[in-house]
């Protein structure tokens, strides 16, 4: 299928038309991003394993009846997808405290949670992705009772399978984000999961030695990031393809960082 022209450039992605207007391209970039773009690098490979790990994460997900908006795998780097009307919302799914959760209500970092939390952040780069509450969601129509209910037992599943995937590789699954999107299916509007599930949106510890295996070592400076990526696929199982992301030299990345305001 022929790539048209650039419809959006995200932080990590960028979405291409085609010649179908109900699919999309979706291109994963090495850019890696913290503190609201604050902390920005390239890291080349990045975009090539969040690929990979993505779509077997989403089609497993599939397996199991979790429609997505995967279509399937282009190449090392881009995917077919489905146009999907994006939820402003980020929903965040924790299992363990940590990050702002803990800086926020002062709980102990590594805490493990009696039950699931989710939390709703508007997706709005310019105002920091704030956390919003179930009303405000209701208050401004982002998204309506039947719709929210839906995505929350959605995301209850979707834990439940990520918890057991991951703990069957050695790896804890502490937190992750997910967005959601409405799209018509048999002449129907349905909502499904969109976007990446990879290292970049989940937080995933070592479960003998709470290694940090996601952008949390990009985040605090706790080493390089792209090996603990390459293990991440390694342990599901997916570079099985030839690719230039075990020789890329980590030393030399171009880095940028802001001050904050």
């Amino acid at each position: 299928m022929k790539k048209g022209k650039k419809l959006y450039e995200g932080k990590a992605k960028i979405i291409y038309s085609t010649s179908d207007k109900n699919l999309i391209i979706q291109y994963f970039k090495d850019d890696a991003t913290a503190f609201n773009n604050e902390k920005r690098t390239i890291i080349e490979g990045k975009g090539v394993l969040n690929n990979r790990i993505s779509e077997h994460i989403l089609t497993n997900l599939s397996q199991i009846g979790i429609e997505n908006h995967l279509v399937k795998r282009l190449n090392m780097r881009e995917q077919l997808i489905k146009f999907v009307e994006i939820i402003p919302i980020e929903f965040v799914i924790r299992n363990v405290a940590t990050g702002s959760l803990t800086k926020r209500l002062g709980i102990e970092d590594g805490t493990v949670l009696k039950e699931p939390l989710i939390e709703y952040c508007l997706k709005d780069d310019k105002l920091g992705d704030p956390l919003i509450s179930e009303d405000h969601i209701y208050a401004f129509e982002w998204a309506n009772k039947k719709e929210i209910e839906k995505i929350k037992k959605t995301i209850f599943r979707i834990n439940d399978f990520m918890i057991g995937m991951f703990r069957g590789v050695g790896i804890k699954l502490i937190d992750f984000k997910l967005e959601f999107g409405r799209t018509k299916i048999d002449g129907r509007k349905e909502i499904i999961l969109a976007d990446e599930i990879s290292p970049d949106t989940c937080r995933l510890w070592d479960s003998a030695t709470d290694k940090k295996l996601d952008k949390d070592r990009f985040r605090k400076d706790l080493g390089d990031l792209l090996p603990a990526y390459t293990e991440v696929a390694k342990r599901l199982g997916i570079l099985h393809e030839q690719s230039n992301v075990s020789a890329v030299n980590v030393t030399k990345l171009s880095s940028i960082k802001k001050k904050r305001k």
